[in-house]
């Protein structure tokens, strides 16, 4: 039986969406599955771990954090723009419709849309606000426009809270976070540690 990782991420981070096609691939590698667990991370589990929203970190933080997000989109050969139009951009609506994607279609179907999400953000100059792109995004990916209206259901909002609390009581404080047999990784360069446990 192979592994599962628990994949918690915002559908607005930069670095879960340099790591996101690593983690689908690595996953399919070592024959292991993914839980696609979309979080509230500005809203919910950084006021209780400490975070700060981007513009509340000191100047050195924000300056620092875009020389690394030059430096690995480079390096993983990721186009990414380092300060997307629409950013910061809040990222409920589309981690609802992720997840909606995910109790309809599956998890290949979850990590489909996130991608493209992701993608949709910090490569695409799309707003991942707005529903028409949403709904664009979900056509792009194949998945009925029915998955956009499931995403305004009782049930998806409860599976998001449930993920975000999940994630909480896991340690979670940034994304995106891996978990594998009860253990934390943050951050998608720790990918190679999640692949070494993965086949160890």
């Amino acid at each position: 039986m192979g592994h599962t990782v628990d994949y918690y991420f915002a559908p607005q981070s930069p670095w879960a969406y340099l790591g996101h096609q690593r983690l689908a691939d690595l996953a399919q590698r070592a024959g292991a599955s993914v839980r696609v667990m979309p979080i509230d991370l500005g809203g919910k589990v950084f006021p209780i771990s400490g975070g700060l929203p981007l513009g509340q970190r000191a100047p050195q933080r924000q300056a620092y954090r875009l020389v690394e997000l030059q430096r690995f989109s480079q390096h993983l050969n990721a186009p990414l723009n380092l300060k997307p139009r629409y950013f910061p951009v809040g990222g409920d609506d589309a981690a609802r419709v992720i997840i909606a994607a995910d109790l309809a279609h599956g998890a290949v179907a979850a990590m489909g849309v996130a991608g493209a999400v992701l993608a949709a953000c910090w490569a695409q100059e799309r707003n991942i606000a707005d529903e028409k792109v949403l709904a664009e995004l979900l056509a792009e990916q194949g998945l009925p426009a029915a998955v956009l209206e499931q995403s305004h259901s009782q049930a998806v909002q409860e599976r998001y809270e449930t993920y975000t609390q999940a994630a909480i009581d896991a340690g979670v404080f940034g994304a995106p976070s891996y978990v594998v047999d009860g253990e934390l990784f943050w951050g998608q360069d720790r990918l190679d540690f999640v692949e070494r446990l993965l086949t160890a």
